[in-house]
């Protein structure tokens, strides 16, 4: 009785808290994101007030946090809109691999560690934060923006791209083999096509299966599908979020526009305590002596980021505002990131100061992100822009005067 009562008390103050938070957030105009961050950091592992009752309960409602911003994502597309987006987008997934994932290994190497760490770190900084950056094109309004499309084509070709290199990873930290390693990407390439399929092919039949009519029943039953999809594709080592994404394009009409209404209190409330949930886990203490590491290949990588972006909206023909947008928003990482960090520890045989590398590493993103999205909607933001725009254009009459 004693520990349900420090649990009620310790969920309903943090709770109470993220309330004030985001409050004061839509105040100064700035994203909730960082506070909930630095709440977790003062009262969780290390911090001025340790709140250990809670951080089960946390961990779960974490989980069910970026399953709820990905499916909610998932809603505002149908099944053919991914399948022409995934296929627009694949030289722009390409690049984005290529300028994220080679900057991670190379700082990997050049710190003195082995190959494995090296893997290790091109995951981590490679992978944008689904779940961060889904909270920030709503809270900014962004959803039906024209570039939009784009930076989800790039999340869900990053998200099926992990649903192959964590099983391969795995494979690799454990040193199953070769034949170890092939079983595991089989499954994950199967399991991921299976979904796929199911969603673009029968999703009027799993649609009709709701009903729109009945609130009750359609937010029990789009929740419980949800919930269900994403932890079997979790454990045959696909990700969660593919799954739930899927499971949002699955579903169509009427019950897609209902359910978005239903869901959207529950992603807003589960969303804060994904967001809690990753500071309460970090320890403050380990941060400082990787600290310089870290931003200089948050730095990097946010510059590479960010012209992932800008390069793969430009190709599609987004106007330089939309371009910016683009690039800008996908600067976090975040859930991916922490998973991979995870997997290296757990195995016991990378480098040690890999996981506090990380763990600084994604908070800077996760921080700073959220911030540098907004720039490109700032007064001397848009100025400069049209600065740039008159420059051009007076470039290129100068050239046809020539």
């Amino acid at each position: 009785m004693h520990e349900t009562t420090t649990l009620l008390i310790e969920v309903g103050a943090l709770l109470f808290l993220l309330g004030l938070l985001g409050r004061l957030s839509r105040r100064i105009g700035l994203s909730p994101i960082p506070l909930y961050l630095l709440a977790g950091l003062v009262f969780g592992h290390g911090g001025l007030l340790e709140f250990k009752a809670s951080e089960e309960f946390f961990a779960i409602g974490a989980e069910i946090g970026v399953i709820l911003l990905l499916v909610m994502l998932g809603l505002e597309y149908s099944a053919g809109e991914l399948v022409g987006n995934l296929r627009a987008a694949a030289p722009a997934g390409l690049i984005d691999g290529v300028l994220n994932a080679l900057p991670g290994a190379a700082f990997a190497l050049l710190l003195g560690w082995d190959w494995v760490a090296a893997l290790v770190l091109a995951g981590i900084t490679w992978v944008s934060s689904s779940g961060v950056i889904a909270k920030v094109m709503a809270d900014l309004g962004r959803l039906g923006n024209r570039e939009t499309p784009v930076v989800l084509s790039i999340l869900v070709i990053e998200d099926l791209a992990m649903a192959l290199y964590l099983p391969l990873l795995t494979a690799v930290l454990a040193d199953t083999g070769l034949i170890g390693g092939g079983i595991a990407l089989a499954v994950a390439v199967a399991t991921v096509l299976v979904v796929l399929v199911v969603a673009i092919r029968y999703g009027n039949v799993i649609s009709s299966v709701m009903s729109a009519r009945d609130p009750e029943a359609l937010l029990l039953g789009v929740l419980g599908m949800t919930l269900l999809v994403a932890g079997v594709a979790a454990k045959l080592q696909v990700s969660a979020a593919v799954g739930a994404f899927l499971v949002g394009i699955a579903l169509s009409g009427p019950v897609a526009h209902h359910a978005t209404q239903l869901l959207t209190p529950l992603r807003d409330l589960f969303a804060a305590v994904f967001f809690l949930f990753f500071g309460l886990v970090t320890d403050p203490r380990d941060i400082p002596p990787v600290l310089l590491p870290a931003l200089a290949l948050a730095l990097v990588t946010m510059a590479t980021k960010t012209l992932t972006g800008y390069l793969a909206a430009r190709r599609v023909g987004i106007a330089e505002p939309g371009r910016w947008r683009a690039g800008l928003t996908l600067v976090p990482r975040g859930e991916f990131s922490i998973v991979i960090a995870g997997l290296a520890v757990t195995a016991g045989s990378v480098e040690p100061r890999l996981a506090a590398l990380a763990t600084a590493y994604v908070l800077i993103t996760v921080v700073t992100g959220p911030m540098l999205a907004r720039v490109p909607d700032l007064g001397w933001f848009k100025g400069w822009l049209r600065r740039r725009a008159a420059a051009e254009r007076a470039r290129q009459a100068a050239v046809a005067t020539d």
